[in-house]
């Protein structure tokens, strides 16, 4: 599978950088402590700024001169776009608009910075660039932990966040726990509250970011009411046939399947679904990761499976449509948050979720 980490040729060295992993396909920088925002951005090459440039081109046919007209050609200003430039090595990295505000790499940073007030206690792991610098990713880890059952079963607070440089997509920031013991993501937006958040490169980028922990209620909030959940699902009872049942809910594709369901007419369903199905069933019966005392037959080990096949069963184009899938919003991350909204609803409920109207 081929990268497309940012290669710098003034320095020789890939925009990336990983804390004790082995970075990227052996590229990039491996550091043994956690670095502050300062030493991971010249870590992992971000330490560019990016200049938004008028954009010219060449016009053609007959100009002015001072001896009268002749043939030629000019240098036009292109009205109201502009060209993204790397201060360091001059690479255009898009062409942006006129409202477009450039959200500089340090200042990415302020958004993890913002949340604990001050540089320490974020403990930044990976960040890089892609493509020629246009698009920049960061993942860092919050100090604490989200601990289930007797505390064995550990869930690690994750925050990541992109933007790019060339015009494409939002700022976008998200909350991603991750289940230390099985490495899943577990997606789950409280109520009035987002695990993701977008924003667009308008003027007001800057100050968004820095209060985009507010919104999504990282300080104490989200992840203290999932420690809550997640401890109260530990405790709930599921049959092997509740637990599929709730899957088939959760991965259901669209709104003739869900009705085939709702008959009883399981054999009527599609083969992929079927198959899909199976996979996160066995999934959720024979993984190591949920023989736990906090997963085994229990509605937290349900969850854990859906998630768990996305992460580890279901097979992505490479690592970056994996990640769109899992933490950007893509499908695997809906997915993960109907089978937490299942999950609560079966919590309050228990088999009523099953008898449709």
């Amino acid at each position: 599978m081929g990268h497309n980490l940012n290669y710098n040729e003034g320095t020789g060295k890939y925009s990336f950088f990983s804390v004790k992993e082995k970075a990227w396909h052996n590229l990039g920088q491996t550091v043994e402590e956690y670095p502050t925002s300062e030493q991971a951005i010249q870590y992992a090459g971000l330490d560019y700024e990016v200049i938004k440039s008028p954009l010219f081109t060449k016009g053609s046919g007959v100009i002015e001169t001072q001896h009268g007209t002749e043939a030629g050609s000019s240098e036009l200003q292109v009205p109201n776009y502009f060209a993204n430039i790397r201060s360091d090595n001059n690479a255009v990295l898009g062409v942006v608009g006129k409202d477009y505000h450039i959200v500089q790499n340090r200042e990415a940073f302020n958004f993890f910075d913002a949340i604990v007030g001050g540089s320490e206690g974020i403990l930044y792991e990976t960040a890089g660039a892609l493509g020629k610098g246009e698009r920049i990713f960061i993942t860092a880890k919050l100090p604490d932990y989200i601990r289930v059952g007797n505390g064995d079963d550990v869930t690690e607070k994750y925050i990541f966040l992109t933007t790019s440089h060339d015009g494409s997509g939002s700022i976008t920031a998200a909350f991603t726990p991750i289940r230390v013991v099985c490495q899943n993501t577990l997606n789950a937006a409280m109520r009035n509250k987002s695990n993701v958040v977008r924003i667009k490169h308008t003027s007001g980028a800057k100050q968004r970011i820095e209060d985009a922990h507010k919104i999504m209620g990282l300080a104490d909030t989200l992840s203290t009411q999932l420690e809550g959940i997640f401890n109260e699902w530990a405790k709930v009872r599921v049959t092997d046939r509740e637990v599929k049942k709730l899957i088939q809910l959760a991965l259901c594709p669209n709104k003739e399947t869900l009705d085939l369901l709702k008959k009883g007419a399981e054999d009527e369903v599609s083969t992929v679904f079927k198959n899909t199905v199976e996979d996160a069933f066995a999934y959720a019966m024979i993984s190591d990761t949920q023989q736990m005392e906090t997963t085994k037959g229990t509605l937290f080990g349900m969850y854990n499976a859906v998630t768990g096949y996305y992460q580890n069963v279901r097979k992505y184009k490479d690592e970056e449509a994996k990640l769109q899938s899992i933490v950007m919003g893509g499908t695997a991350q809906g997915k993960a948050q109907k089978a937490f909204d299942l999950c609560r609803d079966f919590a309050q409920s228990g088999a009523d979720i099953f008898k449709f109207n």
